[in-house]
């Protein structure tokens, strides 16, 4: 029986192979600097922390331990045959003795399932094999080992094993940093680990007076192993019915949170995506942060919430991105203690997005050629008829600039000059845009309509972040990541190159965001940088999202509620968190402005007179100062005005001379405008120019069905009609037969690429018989 016992007994592991095959119940997420931002649990089965050696655990609790379990633990090769013989007379007597298993036979039990005891205790093989294992385990460990691998693996109480899970959770502290009653308490609870918290304080006080008798004796005395019973004066020295009110207190505190530190939104999203159900989570996981800049945003996101009290705003949240990798290197989903709901990811929650997506319309209208940086739009009152009715859009402040630039109204957040960019591009071409740069929306264009360019849809803070960084690529688009050493990314080309160009000049110009922001507001900084900020819906949202040459960051400042702000505006609410990061960031590292890419020219612009401006056109103020402008190759020319006075004036500049600087009368009209010399003019870019997205057409009763025709018109050549997947017609202009029912337009190249798309609906009795087709 003794040889059946060794066999099992002699495969005890090495401590080496014990400590590698530890597994706390947490997960460390590392900066990329090796720094510890947060401890996330992973294993909600047991509550287990972090392996703890020997020279980190406080001396108190080893001398408490070892006179509470094992007196001569120093002495005995792992069993202590004088304590097994008392113990054995004990029961021969029907006595009760104190039990006679070591740590290192606790440890052994510990270590294999076969010798631990059951409910019904220990059988006599059990006890045989545990004596074996435990003279094994004693010759090829050390003491230090031995003792330290046991307070790392014996259960305490309830779901705590361990010494790092007991201290946290019971204590609040370090396993190095325990006292000697929080030290008699922990070796109490090894005994009977979820005894009632009266017994477990009287277990208590018996070690803490042990641990005194053994303090107090003499120099050369016996070491804790062999000291004596108390002295009268050591037991008086200890408090019991203090103990008793000491260990209640602790056995019901739980100081150890599941979640720990400055990342903890990042360290759920980024285990959730990397590490499925069933799939085994590391120790520790390296990530992308940078430890420094994640606190400072914290920090700066806190700060900032602080000098709002009072404005009904308590949430917020950070997103820094590496422009060229697209790593996340700060990640702030909540204000922590500010807010009601700091469990809300603000980084992932779902939000309206305000003006923060006109970059992107007027990125996709320059590269449409519908507009130019330099182009006129008008801030006035509008009335858009939509199916639902009118929709008036207004600006933040409620007044309108007349006549601007695209630049002045970019800049400037203009609402009325964005949904008339929109009723040009249309809602549903604008939504493939959004897609395009990483932003895909749950609803159709047609589903928000022209409202889709004041930010109505809800996107979240991580996309539209990266959509930024798109521009920030020069249009090229691609995911974000999250940990390891970010590979090179594979990007996509979302919004043309040269208008990605543009929008970004526009943002970082200071001068034209002068009209809503002033000249020296909080946007500017001191190296380049290109910034946009945005406003919900009845200050729900408030938003600044920018980049420099190397960093796209993204703020959002609100109530997880959705609850309104106080008097929060685009500058004193999200921006000076952006502005502080981003300073941040370039405190030692420059930023510079981005090389223009091929195809854009730079050409000298002039605007004509202000209609608000003094009689007389020699008087009156130009609309804009002249000045330099970039353009798509092809889309430039040297004077924008209003109407009458830029055809007068471009047909005045085009009139030919004649003898003694007489104008020849025989050029009423300009000449048309080319490309400049050594420039080829580019194609117009194929769109369908009529009937409008959303169209609604009504059968006229009084007119037979089949008399009836939908003209279908665009620009381009070679190009294919394509109605609910099915061939139309070719060509320029197609009639079409109304059928009724809501229909998807489709206008494509010969190879079936999608050049532009519409959705329209027809009303009314329709001529019986099969669809009908198209004709010329």
């Amino acid at each position: 029986m003794i040889a059946a016992c060794a066999l099992p007994a002699r495969a005890i592991p090495a401590f080496d192979e014990v400590r590698q095959d530890f597994r706390p119940s947490e997960t460390q997420i590392l900066s990329r600097e090796g720094e510890v931002l947060q401890r996330l649990r992973t294993d909600t089965s047991v509550r287990r922390g972090q392996w703890v050696p020997l020279a980190d655990v406080s001396p108190a609790l080893r001398t408490a331990l070892v006179l509470s379990e094992d007196k001569r633990f120093y002495e005995h090769s792992g069993v202590d045959w004088r304590a097994a013989s008392a113990a054995a007379w004990g029961n021969l007597w029907n006595q009760r003795t104190r039990g006679a298993s070591t740590l290192t036979m606790q440890l052994a039990g510990l270590l294999d399932g076969d010798w631990r005891q059951g409910p019904g205790g220990r059988t006599v093989v059990q006890k045989i094999g545990q004596t074996v294992a435990a003279q094994v385990l004693d010759r090829r460990w050390r003491k230090d080992q031995i003792l330290e691998a046991y307070l790392n693996l014996v259960p305490f109480r309830g779901e705590l094993v361990g010494i790092d899970a007991l201290s946290r959770t019971l204590f609040g502290k370090a396993a190095h940093g325990l006292d000697d009653r929080e030290a008699a308490v922990a070796a109490a609870l090894v005994r009977a680990p979820n005894a009632r918290p009266a017994l477990v304080a009287q277990r208590a006080c018996g070690v803490l007076r042990e641990m005194a008798a053994a303090t107090a004796a003499p120099r050369g005395a016996a070491r804790p192993g062999g000291a004596a019973a108390p002295s009268a004066a050591a037991r008086s020295g200890v408090d019991c019915d203090a103990m008793d009110l000491f260990t209640t207190a602790a056995l019901q505190r739980r100081a150890f949170d599941a979640s720990e530190g400055v990342a903890p939104h990042f360290a759920r999203y980024l285990l959730h995506q990397r590490f499925g159900l069933g799939v085994p989570v590391p120790e520790r996981v390296a990530t992308t942060l940078r430890a420094p800049l994640q606190r400072f945003a914290v920090q700066s996101l806190q700060q900032h919430l602080r000098e709002l009290r009072g404005r009904n705003v308590e949430d917020g949240a950070v997103l820094v991105l590496d422009n060229a990798t697209g790593a996340v290197l700060a990640w702030v989903g909540s204000s922590g203690q500010l807010s009601q709901a700091g469990e809300v990811d603000g980084v992932l929650a779902l939000r309206q997005p305000g003006s923060t997506l006109k970059p992107f319309l007027y990125g996709q209208a320059i590269a449409e050629r519908r507009l130019t940086a330099a182009s006129l739009v008008e801030d006035s009152p509008a009335q858009i008829t939509t199916a639902g009715g009118l929709y008036i859009p207004q600006n933040y402040d409620r007044q309108f600039k007349g006549w601007v630039s695209v630049r002045t109204a970019l800049a400037a957040s203009l609402n009325v000059p964005a949904v008339r960019t929109l009723v040009m591009v249309t809602p549903d071409a604008f939504h493939r845009q959004l897609g395009a740069v990483g932003l895909p929306l749950r609803e159709s264009g047609d589903y928000f309509g022209y409202s889709l360019a004041l930010g109505s849809p809800e996107v979240p803070l991580l996309h539209l972040t990266n959509a930024y960084r798109t521009l920030a690529n020069g249009g090229r688009a691609s995911p974000v990541a999250l940990a390891g050493t970010p590979q090179p990314p594979r990007f996509t080309q979302g919004l043309d190159a040269r208008a990605a160009y543009i929008v970004g000049d526009i943002l970082a110009d200071g001068n034209a965001r002068a009209r809503t922001f002033g000249t020296d507001s909080v946007l500017a900084t001191r190296f380049w940088s290109a910034v946009k900020t945005g406003t919900s819906k009845d200050m729900r949202d408030n938003w600044a999202v920018g980049w420099s040459g190397r960093y796209t960051v993204g703020v959002w400042v609100g109530n997880a509620s959705g609850a309104a702000m106080h008097d929060v505006s685009g500058t004193s609410g999200a921006a000076p968190v952006w502005a502080a990061v981003m300073g941040f960031l370039h405190a030692r590292e420059p930023s510079r402005a981005p090389r223009p890419p091929q195809g854009l020219v730079q050409a000298a612009v002039r605007f004509g007179p202000s209609a608000s401006g003094p009689a007389g056109a020699g008087a009156a103020m130009p609309l804009e100062a002249a000045r330099q402008e970039w353009f798509l190759a092809g889309t430039q020319q040297p004077l924008f005005a209003v109407d009458s006075f830029a055809t007068d004036s471009i047909a005045a500049s085009a009139l030919q001379k004649g003898a003694g600087g007489k104008k020849d009368p025989r050029s009423p009209r300009p000449a048309p405008r080319s490309a400049p010399a050594g420039e080829a003019a580019e194609p117009v870019a194929a769109r369908i120019t009529a009937p409008a997205a959303g169209t609604i057409v009504a059968l006229d009763p009084d007119i037979p069905p089949a008399r009836q025709r939908l003209h279908f018109k665009a620009t381009g050549d070679g190009v294919v009609w394509r109605m609910d997947g099915k061939l139309l017609g070719r060509g320029a202009h197609v009639a079409w037969l109304p059928w009724p029912g809501r229909h998807r337009v489709e206008l494509t190249d010969a190879r079936g690429r999608v050049l532009d798309e519409i959705r329209l609906e027809v009303r009314g009795a329709g001529a019986t018989g099969p669809a009908p087709s198209s004709s010329r």
